[in-house]
């Protein structure tokens, strides 16, 4: 796409509330991007994002892992106040985001936005569809419901003509859906259509939203870069970092298409586009899986690998180009987009804040802290780590299998540790958590760290866990009710 001329101009003055479109990708590393500095990823559409809208160099996620992160994304509360922990939710489970959690797509729905979910959900299906986008805002959905190694996919096709699925991925369930709105389209999802099917409905659903002069809310979870990678024939083989990187450049060639289609309507100019990712890399997947650059470790850990991603803000006209260290998380996307659309804040306690003033100002942040919750948060161990301003305290430790890597025991060791007093980091010197400030010159930023951490979790309340109310594998999505034997019979095709 060919980058606006940029005019900047008054917020006041605009006639219509802006448009969003809201970009999230899946297990991607802080160094996966090529404008975050990797050398051999092709993504020449979010490398125009970056070089003419505002990168972010500290933007955190509030999980390392998938389910919790996207919950905190769409209601701007940490996940442990929802209820959407420990780990993630499984094609079985009987829980998913409560709904009397408001969404991003309900606070727009409010000011006559319309709304829709492409991509991967991982919010919960539930007895009667109780859990799916549909039923929180969302007034359209195309997309698999969980992610797409949640079911068996060894005999799928992964790349053309007929490459395998690498890996196995769960077995004894269903095959993966694709559904559109409630019902199941495919199964299992053919990953060769999957992304043409995803910018075909994403670009017709912007089309005729400006047709019906509607302002619109886009929520593009890719179910890339996440395990097995796929991709279709516009993109296999062409990208020189192999599987891993196909997948990415196709999800890139998308976020084209979105911006191409953005363009052609006549309101690119009055679209904020916003890219982040919902947790670190898997670096147990090796060259098939993705990389964090500096940042230590990846997915399931708390460390700044699994938590700090890529972010870029992108908007003509209101957005100027450059580069913002400003301390900013995914929970503060609700209020800034509430905020843009005059829409009022749901009556719940936030988490997020207002981050408008580092978007249409380069200014500074409302947010000074960052706390790091485990795959699995307890109100017996809280946070694992806070990090105020440019200092990072952890006081807990834990790796992942995610995160197996052989230059770092500490990135896979399953062995909690406990810090006391806990190790401190400046992240401005070493991002890469390579050196304790362990001298008693530090100990007055100790104490401001423990005194902003006693305050959250003083106002933490642990909502009830969805995710331990358990399984039932008769709520496996299958496109053949009742049949029988399931998982096996569930299996459908329809045209995408």
């Amino acid at each position: 796409f060919n980058a606006p001329r940029i005019n900047v101009a008054s917020q006041c003055a605009r006639a219509t509330p802006p448009n969003f479109v809201l970009l999230f990708a899946d297990d991607l590393g802080y160094g996966d991007l090529g404008c975050f500095g990797h050398p051999s990823s092709l993504t020449p559409n979010l490398d125009r994002l970056a070089a003419h809208g505002l990168r972010f160099t500290d933007f955190y996620v509030t999980s390392p892992v998938c389910s919790p992160s996207r919950a905190a994304l769409l209601t701007g509360r940490y996940q442990t106040r929802s209820g959407i922990y420990p780990g993630v939710l499984y094609p079985a489970s009987k829980g998913g985001l409560p709904l009397n959690e408001t969404t991003i797509a309900e606070v727009l729905k409010s000011k006559g936005y319309t709304t829709a979910i492409v991509g991967k959900w991982h919010l919960g299906v539930g007895l009667n569809d109780t859990y799916l986008p549909t039923r929180q805002g969302f007034d359209n959905y195309l997309g698999i419901p969980y992610s797409h190694d949640q079911g068996p996919c060894q005999n799928l096709t992964c790349f053309p003509p007929d490459v395998k699925c690498y890996g196995f991925c769960d077995q004894g369930v269903v095959t993966v859906p694709l559904m559109f709105n409630e019902n199941i389209k495919q199964q299992p999802a053919d990953f060769l259509q999957l992304e043409k099917a995803y910018s075909e409905y994403a670009t017709q659903f912007i089309t005729d939203a400006v047709r019906n002069n509607r302002p619109f809310f886009l929520y593009y979870p890719s179910d890339h870069t996440h395990y097995p990678q796929y991709a279709g024939a516009d993109y296999a083989g062409k990208s020189p970092r192999g599987p891993f990187g196909d997948a990415l450049m196709e999800f890139d060639g998308t976020v084209g298409k979105i911006l191409q289609t953005l363009e052609e309507t006549g309101v690119i100019n009055n679209t904020l586009v916003f890219f982040t990712g919902d947790n670190g890399p898997e670096l147990m997947r090796k060259s098939r899986g993705g990389n964090a650059g500096l940042m230590k470790c990846g997915k399931g850990t708390t460390y700044e690998g699994g938590m700090r991603e890529p972010a870029i803000a992108y908007w003509p006209g209101s957005i100027q180009p450059g580069v913002t260290r400003a301390l900013a998380s995914s929970l503060d996307i609700l209020p800034s987009f509430a905020k843009l659309a005059g829409a009022a804040l749901p009556d719940v306690q936030l988490d997020g804040v207002d981050m408008t003033n580092i978007l249409l100002n380069h200014g500074a942040s409302e947010r000074q802290t960052i706390f790091y919750y485990p795959i699995a948060p307890s109100e017996k161990y809280s946070v694992f780590a806070v990090r105020w301003k440019n200092f990072k305290a952890h006081y807990y430790t834990q790796g992942a299998i995610h995160s197996e890597n052989p230059q770092d025991s500490n990135c896979s060791s399953l062995f909690l540790k406990r810090y006391d007093p806990p190790l401190l980091y400046n992240l401005e010197a070493d991002p890469s958590e390579n050196y304790n400030l362990n001298s008693t010159e530090w100990d007055s930023v100790l104490k401001q760290i423990q005194a902003v951490k006693e305050q959250f979790e003083a106002s933490m309340v642990f909502g009830e866990s969805e995710i331990a109310k358990g399984r039932d594998s008769a709520l496996e999505p299958c496109c053949i009710p009742n049949c029988t034997p399931k998982p096996t019979c569930c299996r459908c095709t329809s045209a995408l």
